[in-house]
């Protein structure tokens, strides 16, 4: 997702930037270098794209998309790459969690498009249960489907179980106090996005860039772009985190956003996301809200300093809470690299808190230390 060349990013030569073979270094790493290449213990750059984090038993593990070279890169070829981390610095290569399929009929036929998969641990079922954005081998983004895949352990196999649209038949809920003129009325749209949710309404909502959150009560919620990206759906999941239960919000209906991105605050829910530029990078914005269900607040652009109206060259995808650090949440973005997607980079960057207001700032290298406990 980026056109642009700059500063942020060290200079690298062509042939480290042979992604598939093994770097010419591969010591401990002790610090965050954002838009730099980032060895796994193999010394081979991490490939976990769109990616997000599960922690379990003090260790972190990262799922995301493995791309190979080239722009065929941008489809599925592969599967989710996962890797396992106890410092957040240097990774383990635990192979292949979930792997497209060789059936050319099957929802997930390599080639498929497969972006942006999220791990979260059921308690009572005591399965680990992956959601992703879905488009059907061969169709482009037509689908918008939301699959599902679950495994026994954290680092798979996965099983796919599934692909669909959310919340079909289903009309959103509202906060307390929301005026009917605010409400969605399929009998008389009241403009281009609520017409895209009521043509969606009976067969669901399309699910395309995507995020998972696990609330304190055990509650799973999933979060995705719907309406032809002209809305953020917040979606409640059932007890076993497999499928919807029909109650879902619209965040900022009538303005495009995807890459939905949330975390949790003092009771303050956050959610980070981006425009709708294709594989260019635009600025970044968030929202609050006292409730899941909102009121959801905009708050334009959390980025501050040089390279903010373009992310620094990136887009969300995660916002990880460090395990044992009050206050501590590292915003997770990628720097995408169409022509040549095995090439994508992480920036990964801290956030700071002005009393109930974020700011994520630019820094070449960076530590857990930075933040204040």
């Amino acid at each position: 997702m980026i056109k642009h060349v700059n500063h942020y990013f060290a200079s690298i030569t062509v042939a480290t930037l042979l992604i598939g073979h093994t770097l010419s270094c591969s010591a401990q790493e002790n610090a965050f270098h954002p838009g730099q290449l980032w060895p796994d213990d193999n010394g081979v750059h991490i490939n976990a794209h769109g990616g997000g984090i599960l922690y379990q038993k003090g260790k972190y593990y990262w799922f995301g998309e493995h791309k190979i070279e080239g722009g065929a890169g941008n489809r599925a070829m592969v599967g989710v790459h996962c890797y396992s981390s106890k410092d957040l610095y240097n990774w383990k290569d635990e192979g292949i969690a979930l792997a497209v399929s060789p059936d050319t009929t099957n929802d997930i036929a390599k080639g498929c498009i497969l972006e942006r998969p999220k791990v979260i641990y059921n308690k009572k079922t005591k399965k680990y249960v992956m959601w992703f954005h879905l488009e059907l081998r061969g169709k482009s983004y037509s689908a918008a489907r939301a699959g599902l895949a679950t495994a026994d352990k954290v680092n798979g196999p996965y099983t796919f179980i599934r692909s669909y649209r959310p919340d079909a038949g289903f009309m959103p809920v509202y906060p307390a106090g929301t005026p009917d003129s605010d409400k969605v009325n399929c009998n008389h749209p009241k403009n281009k996005s609520e017409g895209f949710f009521c043509r969606d309404l009976p067969g669901g909502q399309m699910s395309r860039d995507m995020n998972l959150f696990v609330d304190d009560d055990g509650k799973a919620y999933h979060i995705f772009s719907a309406e032809e990206n002209f809305t953020l759906d917040i979606a409640e999941l059932n007890a076993d985190y497999t499928g919807h239960t029909g109650k879902f919000t619209r965040v900022y209906a009538g303005h495009q956003t995807e890459a939905p991105a949330i975390f949790k605050r003092n009771g303050i829910y956050y959610l980070v996301g981006s425009g709708t530029t294709g594989w260019a990078p635009n600025p970044a914005r968030w929202f609050s809200a006292p409730s899941i269900w909102g009121p959801w607040t905009y708050h334009c652009n959390p980025c501050q300093g040089d390279g903010a109206q373009i992310t620094f060259g990136g887009q969300s995808t995660y916002v990880l809470p460090v395990a044992g650090k009050k206050d501590a949440f590292i915003f997770m973005a990628d720097k995408w690299m169409p022509k040549n997607a095995i090439d994508g980079r992480y920036l990964w960057l801290p956030i700071e808190f002005k009393g109930d207001d974020i700011v994520i700032r630019w820094k070449d290298s960076w530590t857990l230390n930075d933040f204040k406990n």
